[in-house]
């Protein structure tokens, strides 16, 4: 049986650790693999349960973390060299940046045959300043040609690393869209959206906005306050947004809030009556989802966000920023809206548009499920990953 060593940046919630961990998990009998992940931050939300619920059992990396430490990094590289010596993988599949960097640098060093690597998202644009993307395109440059194929979650992003940015070629760069076990999303909806509602005291004909995610300078909640500001200004409706996650911009979003007048609540408050909530991070997301009426994304730069998939699996309408991969999974004026990037101007009138009209909430929200259910489902992911892994050995061979 061929093994298989997976690494990834962390776990935390998101994309990367569902795939990971499906990959792992149902990827047997034909593939042996083995886990390893680095350290989360500490505003994110752990993802042990993830794990724990497939039965996996990962090796942690305690010195690999997301942020840039040279003393640090070089430790987790030479773990994770040790760790291919022993293991001695047939292939190494890395997740996202930082595992990717020191993952496919031990993977070289030790000549394993074949060498995978997935770009979940990508920092060549509105992370940081140009001289610093320039570095970070020259080593994702080199690591790449050192790859023995490039995975790419849409085809927009395949664009972006094949034709903009020029990582890789096309002819190495494979489009396997991200899969997910959806059936929570449109399972016991009423009983959920009962439980969430009460829980934050909505009331009947208040218009739930949620947003889901990091609260992080590249998600923009900057942009979703001053929509929500707009909307407030605009229309009679009665509306309620929820900020679900967390993150070290949040004391400048709060700040934000304060600034434009409107009135909050906190994780730590036992009461919710005001127009915005900050939940912090919700492990049954399900729940959120189903109480939501309108679900919303503001992100300068994404892969492909699994909130929005999460939202379109729940039969929610969406109104997000047309970003990164995103075209793929939310049909302009058929499951959702498409803004342009932090168009301020335009976010506003649109959610205005959502909050006035349930009409067009109601016919938005029909289409999402069946599509996502249908491309990007686990199995479809895992079928997909396996094609790819036999190919490249037979290669090998």
């Amino acid at each position: 049986m061929p093994k298989v060593l997976r690494i990834i940046n962390r776990f935390n919630i998101g994309g990367p650790t569902y795939n990971a961990a499906y990959l792992t998990k149902y990827l047997l009998p034909e593939y042996e693999t083995l886990l390893v992940g680095g350290v989360k931050e500490e505003h994110e939300k752990g993802s042990e349960f993830i794990l724990e619920d497939l039965g996996l059992d990962p090796i942690i990396v305690f010195e690999m973390r997301r942020s840039i430490n040279p003393f640090q990094d070089l430790l987790a590289y030479r773990k994770i060299k040790q760790i291919i010596k022993e293991y001695k993988p047939d292939i190494v599949h890395t997740h996202a940046a930082k595992a990717g960097t020191l993952g496919r640098l031990a993977a070289i060093s030790c000549g394993v045959p074949v060498i995978v690597h997935t770009f979940h998202g990508h920092v060549f644009h509105s992370y940081f300043g140009k001289v610093k993307t320039s570095v970070f395109k020259i080593i994702e440059r080199y690591l790449a040609k050192r790859s023995t194929a490039i995975i790419a979650i849409s085809k927009k992003q395949k664009e972006e690393l094949c034709d903009i940015h020029k990582i890789t070629t096309r002819d190495k760069c494979v489009i396997i869209p991200l899969g997910f076990d959806l059936t929570r999303f449109y399972t016991d909806n009423d009983l959920k959206r009962q439980l969430f509602r009460q829980t934050y005291n909505i009331k009947d004909g208040e218009i739930a906005i949620v947003i889901v995610g990091r609260v992080v300078a590249i998600k923009n909640h900057s942009l979703f306050l001053d929509a929500l500001k707009y909307v407030i200004d605009n229309s009679n409706k009665k509306v309620r947004a929820f900020i679900v996650g967390d993150g070290d911009n949040r004391k400048n979003i709060e700040n934000q809030a304060k600034g434009l007048g409107i009135q909050f609540t906190t994780q730590q408050d036992t009461f919710h009556d005001k127009l915005l909530c900050f939940t912090s991070w919700i492990k049954d997301i399900d729940v959120v989802y189903s109480g939501a009426d309108i679900v919303a994304l503001t992100s300068l730069n994404e892969g492909t966000p699994v909130s929005l998939i999460e939202a379109e699996a729940a039969s929610k309408p969406i109104i997000t920023t047309n970003i990164g991969g995103i075209e793929d999974i939310v049909e302009n004026g058929v499951t959702g809206l498409l803004v342009e990037n932090n168009s301020k101007e335009l976010f506003g009138q649109n959610l205005l548009k959502l909050v006035e009209n349930p009409e067009l909430r109601e016919c938005l929200s029909i289409k999402g499920q069946a599509f996502v259910n249908k491309q990007y489902n686990y199995t479809r992911l895992v079928a997909d990953v396996k094609s790819l892994y036999n190919n490249l050995l037979l290669k090998h061979a």
